[in-house]
């Protein structure tokens, strides 16, 4: 069938060409937006489509003109034996045409047993009652490849204004958006643990729903584990519940479907401040509150410069080794690494980023995948203003110098039409990262910030904020918002079409911000001063550096190096061992480069226990540069494959067995 959720849904959208005219800047959207007049596309980057509509989401087949969920009651149980979550999901859902007979949802891979509705609607957690469910037949579509399956549930019309539909089901062992992980893979070593990872598109792997930022939803949730496990979700926590296998949850802040989170093992619980505490496996959970406990400073921080924090708490959850990512934001209870604890609290900016998606994301988030970029680049700006406020100037500076300098090496690296902001994703895979393009949306936001000062751009964030509180919004509605409420309001200093053309035009335009100051010139200089033999590494002026400096020192090694300089870097650094995950990778692409034999043994281990898709992909690329490499990476790799997330191993098949058909573990 055709995907229904591409029938005509904008909202009121304006198009660039429009507002370079001097176009008013369009109202926010409502709740129910109706259909409308295509506004002209922003970018022409797929000319073998039809003209993009602002405001549709075309990576959902829900039919959110006819339907809106609002409100989902989860009753799951955890199975990690089959590694299945099996159980139900009662969806409040608003009817918008009486005459609709369809409700469409969005899944992925999900064993659908039974659909019934309520005869009358019931809100709020779900309810044990004996009120009687009347079942509806319903079917699911054949699946496509990015987007998954449409659940079809038959309706008659009614002129009620919402439904209370039921649907029992069972997800797969292998949902993309579900990573379970034995024991031998988690930090104690003695119980399983499982987390998912649903953004952008991955709800619909273990909720069946309507799967996009447009239609926001409340959610309650009990879940159902082993005894001695705990479970914490992205909703209201209670850390001093008992361990008892039965948890509930209660989230009444309206989120995008992929901002549900949850993970389930054995979770102690540490305080850090009055709102902020960690949740961790009982070996690490001292140790993370203790590298967190600036936390609640970077809340504040962010409260001053941003508005107030509408979440009441900011709990983190330290995942295994094995959690692709460095940090995810989820409302009340972000995501983070355990390779983010080193000991030495030199990964703090990871936390910072994580605060600021609680604003630019969980609060307000871009309404399709092409407006994306809005979430993450500001998150990018953010994060950086954060670290400034708690760690300094020097600290924020030495991060972003190296964030410009990566930006532009990576963007060089990509298709053209890919280096716009807000790109065209029709018929591609929004989970592909655009770390690039992220990067990039930051420097636009600190572009505006050296144009129109901190104080100016602060007051107008804190109004964007409480404009669009708990709301998804378009690329045209951002601009319009931002030509109304800062470029129009002092004028003269930033033009529209200067603002265009980093939204839609490739690459850096040339006023792009960079710092003058350069603070890895002095890591050049200790470089080489040890290469020329000047100065031996033991006794190199390294006081100060933080973990981009250390990477930006084995990143710049003039290719290989030899054994005894390998060993005396080793010896004085203690880089094979380091706790620190960043440079570990930098560490052992030189060991690669360098065939350091000694470090070998650690480089297995790394590949083996590690899952963060940054940290592996230059690891792999590297060995795979020569036929003994390519033995040891087929190899280690073989082992390692069932730890990683699904989409960092098929971005990882692509580099160790490009062209195979290795299946997801």
């Amino acid at each position: 069938m055709k995907n229904p959720g591409r029938r005509a849904v904008t909202g009121l959208a304006l198009a660039v060409s429009s507002w370079l005219a001097g176009g008013a800047a369009p109202a926010a959207a409502p709740d129910v937006q109706g259909p409308a007049e295509p506004p002209r596309p922003l970018s022409a980057a797929r000319p073998d489509l039809v003209p993009l509509q602002s405001g549709l989401d075309y990576h959902s087949f829900a039919n959110v003109d006819q339907f809106r969920v609002t409100h989902v009651d989860l009753d799951l149980r955890v199975d990690f034996h089959n590694k299945v979550l099996i159980g139900e999901a009662a969806l409040q859902v608003k009817r918008l045409d009486p005459n609709a007979t369809e409700l469409v949802l969005d899944t992925h891979g999900l064993d659908i047993r039974e659909v019934s509705e309520r005869p009358t609607s019931v809100i709020g957690a779900l309810s044990k009652s004996e009120t009687t469910w009347v079942s509806r037949p319903f079917h699911v579509d054949k699946a496509d490849p990015i987007l998954g399956s449409p659940l079809v549930i038959e309706l008659p019309p009614h002129k009620r204004s919402t439904e209370t539909i039921k649907i029992d089901y069972v997800t797969s062992p292998d949902a993309a958006s579900l990573h379970w992980l034995g024991d031998a893979h988690t930090i104690g070593r003695h119980n399983p643990l499982m987390y998912t990872l649903s953004s952008p598109i991955g709800a619909r792997d273990w909720i069946p729903l309507q799967d996009s930022a447009l239609v926001r939803i409340t959610y309650a949730a009990i879940i159902h584990t082993d005894d001695d496990l705990f479970a914490v979700m992205s909703a209201r926590n209670d850390p001093e519940v008992k361990h008892n296998g039965n948890y509930a949850f209660v989230n009444r802040d309206a989120i995008p479907p992929s901002r549900i989170a949850l993970a389930v093992g054995d979770l102690r619980f540490k305080a850090t401040g009055p709102r902020t505490g960690v949740y961790a496996e009982k070996p690490l959970v001292a140790d993370a509150a203790k590298e967190f406990a600036d936390t609640e400073s970077l809340l504040k921080a962010a409260e001053t410069l941003f508005g107030p924090y509408r979440f009441e708490r900011c709990d983190l959850v330290v995942l295994p080794p094995a959690f692709p990512l460095a940090e995810v934001g989820n409302p009340r209870a972000p995501f983070i690494s355990s390779t983010v604890v080193t000991g030495d609290r030199s990964e703090e900016s990871a936390v910072a980023r994580a605060v600021a998606q609680a604003w630019a994301g969980d609060l307000v988030s871009g309404a399709t995948p092409r407006d994306a970029w809005i979430d993450a680049g500001l998150a990018v700006y953010m994060q950086n203003r954060l670290v400034r406020e708690v760690y300094g100037e020097p600290r924020a500076t030495v991060e972003r110098v190296l964030a410009e300098r990566s930006v532009r090496q990576d963007l060089g690296q990509m298709a053209r039409p890919d280096q716009a902001l807000a790109v065209d994703q029709r018929d591609r895979d929004p989970t592909v990262s655009r770390t690039a393009a992220d990067q990039k949306g930051g420097l636009l936001f600190a572009f505006l910030d050296g144009k129109f000062g901190s104080e100016r751009l602060d007051a107008f964030l804190k109004g964007y904020f409480d404009h669009f509180a708990f709301k998804s919004i378009t690329t045209e509605e951002f601009l319009g918002y931002l030509k109304e409420n800062l470029l129009d309001r002092f004028p003269g200093i930033v033009s529209a079409s200067q603002v265009a053309a980093w939204v839609e035009e490739p690459g850096l335009p040339q006023e792009a911000p960079l710092l003058a100051a350069h603070p890895y010139e002095s890591v050049d200089t200790t470089r080489s001063a040890w290469l020329a033999g000047k100065v031996p590494a033991k006794k190199l002026d390294t006081r100060g550096w933080v973990t981009p400096q250390w990477s930006y020192f084995l990143d710049a090694m003039p290719g290989p190096l030899r054994r005894d300089q390998l060993a005396e870097l080793d010896q004085a650094f203690g880089f094979t061992r380091t706790a620190n995950a960043e440079i570990a990778s930098s560490w052992f692409v030189l060991v690669i480069k360098s065939a350091y034999q000694p470090s070998y043994a650690r480089l297995e281990e790394f590949l083996e226990t590690n899952g963060r898709r940054t940290l592996l992909l230059p690891v792999y690329t590297e060995l795979m540069k020569t036929p003994a490499g390519e033995a040891l990476a087929k190899r280690v790799y073989a082992r390692a494959r069932p730890l990683y997330q699904a989409h960092t191993a098929a971005a990882l098949d692509v580099i160790v067995s490009p062209g195979s058909d290795t299946d997801d573990e």
